[in-house]
């Protein structure tokens, strides 16, 4: 086991799988589970502002008639982006304070027929266009480890959720970087998905051809068990690739011996804090210890890679949002508004050029990266999870740097469209959490499960909870 300062809380430590053999067993009810989840919301929502929405009463009925599927009792929540039909969808924006959606997203329809408890709506990045979890409509969602440090973003209420023990997991959505930035700040795991793995029907978008839905959770197994519900094709989301679901629980159960990382020179390692650096490394041994052939690499293109995700970013969310922001300008924050006001400028050609690089560069990028490797083996952050008051772009007007920083190791993947897993892999210099990052090939999300969860067999940063506010 690896040392960490922090201790296990008692209650609310075990995992998604655990609390399903629990059930199972007789030990617990959805019930009591849930009853625990509505407590420790309402504990820790006053520090760390991880809802929108707490819908007690409603999980309170699901929970009585769950009785049935593979997540049956398992208490979650989700940002509040991802529709249920009937309830309010705010998208972290005060122009949908009141806004109730018409329709059920997929996942969260998959979810209930899957047994799960929808305990409400989790805070989120103003249109989920934000890095840190700063929202100044609804407060910002703060970090469980260290309220007045950020929890990244944009799905900031889902890994505050998870991290602060109230639900076994939780949806979020990544176009940069929004699902792995938070989980690694947080300390929990993250998978942003292969674009196109899980339908999007019912989900606001930010950037359509690069948005994913992805799972969070305490352990990497809590997300192979999830993934196996959500994933797979939708009629309704004409995206939704039609390729074969993996079994990712048994990829959960596998040993990695036999499989190889390879670790990328250059970018991904410029401008690392020395802590987060040597929690990589040691991660690195870990690997090793466990029969994992570690390789270096030389990548192409991580520089522009960077850039073109941002390119496309920028000039599809300004599209999106181009006839309100000329509607209700002041409905903004002001760093996203500017932000989305300068990409309104992107020429055609230059976006259109983004778009046209892709598939070459994706190709590319496969055959330098995946040739003799399962994996790569890269930081999820390149620094130590910042505070709030210094990545408060409304105060500083700083906000690119800012966001380029939080997400200058995420980027690339989504891109690609390449799958990416945030794991926890240790504490830096300021006490908080910092994660690991394997991505692979398309459609390869379990092999990326398969090394995660022998890494999190072989360490105990899964198992670490924040202590209940007193």
């Amino acid at each position: 086991m690896t040392d960490a300062p922090a201790s296990v809380a008692e209650e609310g430590a075990e995992t998604l799988t655990e609390a399903l053999d629990a059930l199972a067993s007789g030990r617990t009810t959805a019930e009591a589970l849930t009853e625990r989840a509505i407590a420790r919301a309402r504990a820790w929502q006053p520090q760390i502002n991880a809802f929108i929405r707490l819908d007690a009463e409603a999980a309170r009925a699901a929970a009585r008639f769950a009785r049935a599927g593979p997540l049956a009792g398992v208490p979650m929540a989700h940002k509040d982006m991802i529709y249920r039909s009937g309830r309010v969808s705010t998208c972290g924006s005060t122009l949908r304070r009141n806004w109730v959606a018409p329709v059920t997203a997929t996942v969260l329809a998959r979810l209930d027929t899957a047994g799960a408890i929808d305990l409400g709506t989790l805070n989120m990045s103003e249109w989920a266009g934000g890095a840190t979890g700063h929202n100044i409509h609804f407060g910002d969602a703060c970090n469980p480890w260290n309220p007045a440090h950020v929890t990244g973003g944009s799905s900031s209420g889902s890994a505050a959720a998870v991290a602060a023990g109230i639900v076994f997991a939780a949806l979020g959505s990544d176009t940069g970087g929004s699902i792995r930035v938070p989980a690694a700040c947080c300390g929990v795991a993250g998978l942003k998905p292969t674009w196109g793995r899980i339908s999007r029907a019912g989900v606001m978008p930010r950037a359509p051809s690069l948005d994913v839905i992805g799972p969070i959770a305490r352990t990497v197994e809590d997300i192979a068990a999830v993934l196996a519900v959500i994933a797979g094709p939708d009629p309704a989301d004409p995206t939704a690739a039609d390729v074969p679901v993996p079994d990712y629980r048994a990829a959960a159960k596998a040993d990695a011996r036999g499989m190889t990382l390879a670790v990328p020179e250059g970018w991904f390692h410029e401008e690392l804090d020395t802590s987060v650096a040597a929690a990589l490394e040691a991660a690195r041994r870990v690997f090793e210890d466990l029969g994992v052939r570690v390789i270096p690499v030389s990548l192409p293109d991580l520089p522009a890679l960077f850039t073109l995700q941002a390119v496309v970013t920028m000039a599809e969310a300004a599209a999106l949002h181009a006839p309100i922001m000329r509607s209700y300008p002041g409905s903004y924050a002001r760093g996203l508004f500017e932000r989305q006001q300068t990409a309104l400028a992107i020429p055609a050609a230059t976006y259109l050029d983004a778009l046209r690089l892709r598939g070459p560069m994706l190709r590319r990028f496969c055959a330098a990266a995946f040739a003799e490797a399962d994996a790569l083996l890269v930081p999820a952050l390149p620094c130590e999870v910042p505070t709030r008051a210094e990545t408060d772009v409304e105060a500083s007007g700083d906000w690119g740097a800012v966001h380029a920083r939080m997400v200058r190791n995420t980027r690339a993947f989504n891109y690609l469209g390449l799958p990416a897993l945030a794991v926890p892999c240790g504490v830096t210099a300021n006490g908080l959490p910092t994660a690991f990052q394997l991505a692979g090939p398309p459609f390869a999300e379990a092999s990326l499960i398969r090394l995660g969860c022998a890494y999190q067999r072989a360490t105990d940063w899964h198992r670490r909870l924040p202590p209940l506010p007193s």
